[in-house]
């Protein structure tokens, strides 16, 4: 089968995690990862394992631009700005792993498929991978007048790209909420845990919905279905217990659980944005190998 080259932009913990990942996928093939420090571990696992190792960054990717036609952005909110203008101009598809919120906001397990022809994907935060699912779920069946989500992650998977952009994150999922879930109001609040042993990331969804449309099993049938779309690419992604109904107020209780592969198990939420960020970049591919002549 055909695959369509990808540059891994950033190569921290999330563009290292994201190299790994895509070394499995049958229709990508991985050929830059792009960075700033020449002796960066991402950097140097690169070059081991024979990939183009850029370190002057996206300057230094846009003197070979047909090296990749799709390019995940794993640097930082402000960063992507710059990085999502030029990288437009130079016709590439682009999935921000930030939470810039400069392109269209998606999750894979709700709308992917009407952004399909987009050119930039903005993967929304963590937080919003693991809720904005479970928020959609119980709108499709009771329209939500509120939603708030609550997502705590360990202070050792909080790295400095993500405390930088906390501000972002809650502003960026709020608006997700509402525009991805469909809740009419969002809300977003996360919290950095340093219990020792580090926790597994933990998300709670808080939803109201209209008053008289709350339908019991047909709210359970549809969160259940919800949650095995995304286990379809985030295998540790689970239901912590069943939903809890109070009057009109649904509450539901995630968990998620790394893959391990360059991140500890705990680091599921940036597993999460990692696994969500593949399966948006494999789709992209097969739509493009689909189109492509005979």
């Amino acid at each position: 089968m055909s695959k369509v080259k990808v540059a891994v932009l950033g190569s921290g913990n999330i563009g290292t995690d994201l190299m790994i990942k895509l070394g499995r996928s049958e229709v990508l093939e991985l050929t830059t990862v792009i960075g700033i420090d020449p002796k960066s571990d991402g950097l140097l696992r690169a070059r081991e394992l024979g990939y183009v190792a850029i370190d002057n960054g996206i300057d230094g990717f846009l003197e070979q631009p047909e090296l990749a036609d799709i390019i995940f952005d794993a640097t930082s909110a402000k960063a992507h700005i710059y990085n999502a203008r030029v990288l437009k101009e130079a016709g590439k598809k682009v999935i921000d792993m930030t939470p810039a919120a400069v392109g269209t906001l998606v999750v894979p397990a709700v709308n992917l498929g009407s952004n399909i022809e987009a050119d930039n994907i903005n993967l929304i935060t963590c937080g919003g991978q693991a809720t904005i699912p479970m928020v959609h779920a119980v709108n499709r069946i009771s329209p939500v007048e509120y939603a708030e989500i609550v997502a705590t992650i360990s202070s050792r998977s909080a790295g400095p790209g993500t405390r930088a952009n906390i501000d972002e994150f809650t502003e960026t999922t709020s608006r997700a909420i509402a525009e991805v879930g469909g809740a009419k109001k969002g809300k977003a609040i996360m919290i950095l845990n340093p219990a020792e042993p580090p926790i597994l990331m933990r998300d709670t969804v808080y939803t109201l919905v209209e008053e008289g449309t709350l339908d019991e099993e047909a709210i359970k049938q549809s969160i259940d279905e919800m949650a095995k779309v995304v286990q379809s690419y985030v295998p540790g992604y689970r239901l912590r217990s069943e939903p809890i109904f109070e009057g009109n107020k649904v509450t539901i209780f995630l968990e998620v659980e790394g893959a391990g592969d360059y991140l500890p198990k705990y680091s599921g939420n940036l597993d999460i944005m990692t696994a969500a960020g593949v399966r948006v970049a494999e789709e992209f591919a097969k739509n493009q190998l689909m189109k492509a002549p005979v």
